[in-house]
This record gives C-alpha cells, structure tokens and sequence, in this order.
C-alpha cells in the first residue's frame, strides 16, 4: 500500500509512488536519478501549495541534516539542506556565529525555506536565499554540481531560490555573522496611531512588523534590535484586551535565534504577497476595508512586515524595495472566497507571490511580475529538459 503524504495545514496531500529517505548525498543521488518522476523533495511541509505534491517519488531529506562546518574566520557556515531551522541556532552560537534574520517560525527545513524565499522582517535585510554563497544540487541525472558565484555561477543565481525545479539541494554555505543579542519589545496600538508613525519605526528598528487584529482594529507591535545587554526578563507584558494578547510577550533579551521565532501550533492556511515598499501602507488599508466589510467573520490577524531589494531572479524583493502582508484563516474553516479577494487587492499593487504561501498566478502572470522570469526558465530547461522536477504545480508557475 503506498504511504501517503500531507503538508503541516492539511491543504495539500498525495499517494506518491515512494517516499524516499536517504541516508546521505550518495543515496540521495541515485534516488533522483532513479526514482518515477515527478521526483520532489519535501523538508517538514510548511509550505500550504503543492510544491510536494506527486504520484510519482518523494523525496524527504530529514537524514541529510546537521551543521557540517561553521567559520567565524571568513563568516560563513556550510549546512545539510534538511536541517530544520530550530536546530541551526545552537550549533552556530556555539562557534560564536549566528544567522542574519530569521522568520517568526523554525519549523521549515533550511532547503525549504530558501527554496521558497522565507525571509523575515527589517528594511535593510534580505531574505534566506540572499545569504546564500554555495550550495550542492542533485541533477536530474544524478550527478551533483557545485554552485558559487564563481562555479557555474548563472546555475547558482536561479538554484538560490528555485522552487525545487532545477534539482534537489543536499546542502548550502550560507553568510553568517557574529552571535548578537536582541531586544525584544511589543505593545499594542490602535490602527491609525500605528499606520501614522509606521515610516519612522520602519526606519529607526533593525526589525520591526506589525500584526492587525480585525475584530479589536489593534495592532500588536514588535520591535527587535541588536544590544549589548545581559540575556534576561525586562519586564511583564504589556495589558491588553481582545485578541491581541497572544502576539504580546514580555520585554526580554537573548540570542537572535531565540528571539526571532514564535510558537505557532493551531494549523492555518496563508496568503502572502511582496508588494512595492511605497504601495504597502494603501495595500494594507484596502485589506482592512475588506475584512471590516465583506469578511468580517475572518478573525485571524494580517502580518506587515519589510524586505531589502535583491537580484535573486525568482525572488519577489527582486530589484525593488518591498512590504509583504500576509493573510491567514484557521485550517479548518474555508478560505477560499476571502483569499481571492485579498488576491485581487495584491493584484492591484502588482504584488508577487510568496511561492509557499497561496496564490492562484500563472507563468502568463509571473513572467510581467519578474524581470529575470525567463532567465530562470532557460537555466531550468538546459538542467532538466524532460521536466524530471515537474509536477502539476510548477508546470502552472513555470510553463503554462
């Protein structure tokens, strides 16, 4: 009987013909040349597309897992691509190295997180694939390839964010930094005293990002900045009535990678676009209006946070400032009505999709949204011409 297999919020699931689990890069490589395509490669499933989907082999790289080198000399770090991001932290502060950024969730895989572009929040920082310096790909045939902006380095320019469509990635160097600390402080606001000072916090916080709570009209406020402090409690969080409290902590120091995630145990569905910084402020007052009027039994909050520009070909900071806003529902309940509108508003201020998080665009779409769209499309079909990588879902984003 074949084992079937689910994402984290339950929007997505298959009867794949094998779910493979190899045990290092060898094995790995055979299992991409052998397997029945589509072959995809999953890490924990926290993306609510089809990414993973196939009825042909899995891919799960949950053994090719660990920090194999860290170097505090040159600042970077070399680690296997299933390695969940909450177990990256340690072993690097260990070396007395720590990661740039990091999103307010570690439960993805590190292959995941940069093969969807996961990022998290701060005008002057990009996300996970820009922190990319190397990386390993498993060849639709098998063979492995290693990717710098010195060795193949157009191959390296897409596979930094590549959707798994080029290959399968058995593990990445990435640009680290010192270990930091950071200070962690929220506080609730109502909507339009937050939206008026919303520049000035942007430009004066290393991290800062703003939940909306529709039932309250509240925002629940989080600033974070590096600090020389001693790790430890500040003070007691701030009062608050409503919904907002779950997104209020206390006042705390610690290491970055203890600071940066929450804890996120209710599955949910999401939807996020990077819009243009400019557009972020009038894309978010359109959501609100939305949700005030034609959803307003839609209690979960909506996310604001900021991306630097990068030159990453499918990434949706590509060449241009960026705000993303991300909407969610209980994975119990529809969403489906709620988020196409939201979807048509995104639209508006020509918004990319986050490519783990639902959307319903078109290569069509996608190729007018990316100016490097079709430089990416040439690499993936000189590496894996007979679609080995391809499943329904990619064919819709990258062909159709």
């Amino acid at each position: 009987m074949a084992e079937s297999w689910r994402n984290w919020s339950g929007s997505v699931s298959c009867e794949p013909e094998r779910i493979a689990r190899p045990e290092d890069e060898a094995a790995l490589a055979a299992i991409v040349a052998d397997g029945t395509a589509p072959v995809r490669a999953i890490g924990t499933g926290h993306s609510f597309t089809p990414l993973g989907e196939t009825s042909g082999t899995i891919v799960s790289l949950a053994n090719l897992s660990g920090v194999v080198e860290a170097d505090a000399w040159i600042g970077t770090a070399t680690i296997q691509a299933g390695t969940p991001l909450h177990e990256v932290g340690e072993p690097l502060l260990a070396a007395g190295l720590g990661l740039a950024n990091m999103g307010d969730i570690d439960r993805q895989t590190l292959g995941g997180a940069i093969s969807t572009g996961t990022h998290g929040t701060g005008p002057t920082l990009s996300n996970f694939s820009s922190q990319v310096v190397g990386l390993r790909l498993v060849l639709a045939s098998g063979d492995v390839l290693d990717c710098s902006e010195d060795q193949h380095p157009d191959v390296f320019a897409a596979a930094r964010l590549s959707l798994g469509a080029l290959g399968v990635i058995s593990q990445f160097s990435l640009r680290v930094r010192p270990a930091y600390r950071l200070h962690e402080r929220t506080w609730p606001e109502p909507f339009e005293e937050c939206m008026a000072q919303l520049p000035a916090r942007i430009a004066a916080t290393r991290h800062f990002e703003f939940f909306w709570s529709p039932h309250d009209d509240v925002c629940a406020l989080k600033a974070l900045d590096p600090t020389d402090r001693p790790v430890g409690v500040i003070a007691a969080p701030p009062p608050a009535t409503g919904r907002i409290p779950r997104y209020l902590g206390p006042e705390r120091v610690d290491w970055s990678h203890r600071i940066f995630p929450s804890e996120r145990t209710v599955p949910f569905n999401e939807m996020e676009f990077a819009v243009p910084a400019e557009s972020g402020p009038d894309c978010m007052r359109e959501l609100r209006d939305l949700m005030r009027t034609r959803h307003p039994d839609v209690a979960w909050p909506v996310e604001y946070r900021t991306l630097h520009a990068d030159e990453i070909p499918l990434s949706p900071a590509h060449s241009r400032a960026t705000v993303t806003i991300s909407v969610h529902q209980a994975a119990e309940l529809p969403h489906r009505a709620f988020f196409t509108d939201a979807e048509a508003i995104f639209r508006n201020h020509r918004g990319r999709p986050h490519w783990g998080k639902l959307h319903t665009h078109s290569a069509r779409e996608l190729g007018g949204l990316y100016p490097r769209f079709d430089d990416f499309r040439v690499v993936r079909e000189r590496l894996d011409p007979g679609g080995r990588f391809l499943n329904a879902h990619l064919r819709q984003l990258l062909l159709d």
